[in-house]
């Protein structure tokens, strides 16, 4: 493979919901690209880009598969991207290292939430849309319907470039009104007829050359002058316009393909060589210091790591983009994320698990290595005197979580190696250690995602696994003052153990005014701080430390250890075991003995002062509960909604976005656990949520009540 010049190189996403057909159009396009003799298909197991054991498994795609066809001069880098939401993060990892987004559309569903949801990724990430209304050869083909859907959603920016003749079992033609040409195919697909118009079709195409023309005029001021001026433009005239309006996000061009039959997909591909951005067009990439770094060839080699695989026989494999400079086999460069040095053996141009070796990459281009020491997805490695650095691939907050551990009890160490290698290769499927529930937490973007896991984990590894519900973070808090004090005594001979700590407890909120005078059981205590500590929480909250000690009642050298006892009662709440929060503690007095008394016997009192007035200050259960956002068509809105009111629910409002519902509510975790895979059985596969964490509110009563007296069985049991 020659090497490409950054104006000659594409970078292209591959995008769609489940089942619109990328991985066939990929096929086509590999196969009229000449890198493969014959197509594979998803059906058979033999597609190039979905080459894991567990796609074949599944029959669907897991990862992002990166691809290479040279076509007419040009190097056009695909990456095909999942299109289940639970693979998500593959398509965020790819759209930021390409530069145009193909997004496939089922021709008998047009656009479906996976469509809406992925198009919503390219509008933050500002990248060029082209349309591909894939699958017109099925007898359920509404090419027209599609194209509606599509106008409605985002106007006049959608213009058609291709048109079908006729669509179903009998597609065989578009035609193309940038070319003012139809293409007609044997049924055996690939090189097509090309042919004038018909006059049947004479008046439609002109209409939709007048528009596509107009539409090119509106993003060149000298176009636009000479429409004017002309009436028309050349064909070469409306490539750059349609380039501009694509660099704007001013037009979405509409393509006709039947990727099963390899119908039109040259056509798609010749469009995609002359009219798509090259790098150099689009704006440049900006690092951790606000800077741009423009795609120089004769800049400062920098390549930023976007992806990696663990494959047999090979190990990782790291994916990459040259951001600047040019890169070849032997360069010794230094991660600046991770301050180590690296040196590339070998680089690759990819195409699925097939990888040629090449001599070098300039800027723009997208490859692979191997055997590399200490590079993590999201590093950047650069030459010698340049520290550049990216952080622009933000993943989505997970929606599915479960407890994991392994079968066989000897195996759980391995199990979190293999657990974090593979977050490596799909950073979305995220590993917690909790100490404080005690389990191994996995979250991912939903059920299918974690089956993913674990059917690789148990496959290819050989670890049985299983999941488990997951406990939940409940925090507890107090709603009211109350007072205590303890007496810690110890006498055994010798030195004995002496403490005794009076506190009062209130619940702290932010603006609280400083302690005064407080009543308990007709007795007036009146509160003069000499020393107030503030202490953020790690699990969230505040605790403050109030010494309002006088007369020397207990030396200040003892409030540390008084302090100690308190946080761990703190960490482990007298309710149910859960992080305690937003409590403000006063120690007023208490007493200490000449000999007896010893930082261990104070942190034992104040531990036991603060649990009997924790108990007495009415104390309450929180729950953390989540901001939902749940995108769903009109016809399951009702059933949805009444879905989400049984999981406690609260509904904060709702509107349409792009043909959807969108339904906003706050919900409790507890409630969440498995909403995903309910969503998808309501919704047929239609709708889709996302969520975040809100804060922490209370509990209702009974359910206070309830979770009591599960821990108080948990305790006996112990």
């Amino acid at each position: 493979m020659k090497v490409y010049q950054t104006d000659e190189i594409k970078n292209i996403s591959i995008l769609g919901s489940k089942g619109a057909g990328k991985t066939t159009l990929a096929e086509a396009m590999l196969y009229e690209g000449g890198v493969i003799k014959r197509r594979g298909s998803v059906e058979t197991g033999n597609a190039v880009t979905d080459y894991f054991p567990v796609e074949k498994e599944y029959g669907y795609s897991v990862f992002s598969t990166t691809f290479s066809v040279e076509w007419n001069g040009k190097k056009l880098n695909f990456i095909d991207c999942p299109g289940a939401d639970d693979f998500i993060g593959g398509a965020v990892s790819a759209l930021n290292v390409t530069d145009t987004a193909l997004m496939v559309l089922n021709a008998q569903y047009g656009m479906e939430v996976g469509t809406i949801n992925q198009f919503r990724y390219t509008e933050q990430f500002r990248k060029p849309v082209i349309f591909i209304v894939n699958q017109l050869d099925n007898d359920k083909a509404d090419y027209d319907s599609v194209v509606i859907q599509l106008k409605e959603n985002y106007g006049d920016r959608v213009v058609q470039i291709q048109y079908p003749v006729n669509q179903g079992f009998s597609f065989n033609a578009v035609v193309d009104v940038l070319k003012m040409k139809m293409y007609r195919w044997k049924p055996e697909g690939g090189v097509p007829e090309v042919l004038d118009i018909p006059g049947s079709e004479k008046e439609k195409a002109d209409n939709l050359h007048a528009k596509l023309v107009e539409a090119a005029a509106e993003h060149d001021d000298a176009l636009m002058e000479k429409f004017f001026d002309e009436g028309s433009l050349t064909e070469d005239d409306m490539r750059a316009g349609i380039r501009a309006g694509l660099i704007t996000r001013g037009m979405f061009p509409v393509f006709c393909v039947s990727a099963g039959k390899d119908m039109c997909v040259r056509r798609t591909m010749e469009f995609l060589g002359n009219v798509v951005p090259s790098i150099d067009k689009m704006p440049p990439p900006i690092n951790t210091d606000g800077l741009e770094v423009k795609p120089d060839p004769n800049g400062p080699t920098s390549l930023f790591f976007f992806k990696t695989t663990i494959e047999p026989h090979i190990g990782q494999v790291s994916y990459f983009k040259v951001v600047s400079g040019k890169v070849k086999p032997g360069d010794d460069l230094i991660n600046s994320s991770r301050g180590s040095k690296e040196r590339i053996a070998q680089i690759f141009s990819v195409s699925g698990q097939n990888r040629i070796e090449v001599s070098e990459m300039v800027a723009g281009d997208i490859g692979a290595t191997v055997k590399l020491k200490d590079v993590r997805l999201g590093n950047t490695l650069n030459e010698k005197g340049y520290e550049y650095q990216f952080n622009f691939i933000q993943y989505p907050d997970p929606k599915y979580r479960r407890a994991v551990k392994s079968v066989n009890d000897a195996e759980m160490e391995k199990l979190s190696e293999i657990l974090n290698r593979m977050h490596e290769e799909d950073p979305t499927w995220i590993i917690e250690q909790s100490k404080e529930l005690k389990q191994t937490l996995l979250s991912g973007q939903g059920e299918f995602h974690l089956r993913t896991l674990k059917w690789r984990v148990e496959n290819n590894e050989k670890i049985q696994i299983e999941f488990l519900e997951p406990r939940i973070p409940y925090r507890e808090t107090i709603t009211k003052a109350a007072r205590a004090d303890y007496r810690h005594k110890k006498q055994s001979g010798g030195a004995g153990q002496f403490g005794e700590v009076h506190l009062i407890v209130e619940p702290y909120y932010d603006g609280i005014p400083d302690p005064g005078i407080y009543r308990f059981g007709g007795q007036e205590y009146k509160i003069s701080p000499r020393d107030m500590q503030t202490i953020e929480l790690e699990w969230g909250g505040k605790l403050v430390f109030v010494n309002s000690i006088v007369g020397g009642a207990i030396d200040a050298r003892f409030l540390p250890a008084i302090l100690k006892g308190i946080m761990s009662r703190m960490e482990q709440g007298p309710l149910t075991g859960s992080y305690a929060r937003d409590v403000r503690i006063i120690v007023y007095d208490g007493k200490m003995h000449p000999v007896d008394s010893n930082e261990i016997s104070f942190m034992l009192a104040g531990r036991n002062a603060f649990s009997a007035a924790f108990k007495a200050a009415g104390p309450k259960i929180l729950e953390p509960v989540y901001d939902v956002e749940v995108y769903v068509p009109a016809d399951y809105m009702g059933d949805v909604m009444g879905d989400l009111q049984g999981r406690r629910a609260v509904i904060m409002g709702m509107n349409s976005e792009k043909g959807y519902e969108k339904l906003m509510a706050k919900v409790p975790l507890k409630e969440m656990s498995s909403y995903s895979t309910s969503l998808s059985s309501i919704s047929g596969g239609r709708a889709s949520f996302v969520m975040k964490f809100s804060g922490y509110e209370l509990v209702p009563t009974d359910i206070q009540e309830k979770l009591l007296k599960e821990y108080a069985a948990t305790q006996m049991e112990e």
